[in-house]
């Protein structure tokens, strides 16, 4: 079982930044690959970026490309996703997902992230 623990969400107006962290209480095979999913009231869960951990390599959404970044400590388990420009469609609950490989932004399907977190809410105001 990986166990992921969240922080950093909160509220900020639009245009401004906010950085959510993710740690992996237990890490292993089934968590080579780190991702952020975000889901809206009434909406779909959608990924927002993933990172293979050993290697480093990212993939983002489309909607978030650009303003996003995903990074690691590599020292400390713990995955970063940096959010610049937030918009006031970005405002939802963001949940941190850990998985073995392929790493996947698709909530449905075989390569689901495996092991989610609680979720931390992110609040954008216009």
């Amino acid at each position: 079982q990986v166990q992921l623990m969240e922080s950093g969400g909160g509220s900020v107006q639009a245009g401004g930044s906010l950085r959510l962290s993710c740690t992996v209480a237990t890490p292993g095979p089934d968590s080579v690959c780190m991702a952020w999913f975000r889901q809206a009231p009434g909406k779909e869960r959608e990924g927002v970026a993933h990172i293979y951990r050993p290697g480093g390599g990212t993939s983002y959404g489309d909607s978030v490309k650009g303003r996003f970044t995903i990074t690691q400590d590599k020292a400390t388990y713990t995955v970063y996703l940096q959010m610049d420009s937030l918009k006031p469609e970005d405002t939802a609950m963001y949940y941190c997902a850990a998985g073995p490989l392929p790493c996947s932004l698709s909530y449905q399907g075989p390569n689901t992230p495996r092991y989610w977190g609680r979720g931390t809410q992110v609040t954008v105001s216009s």
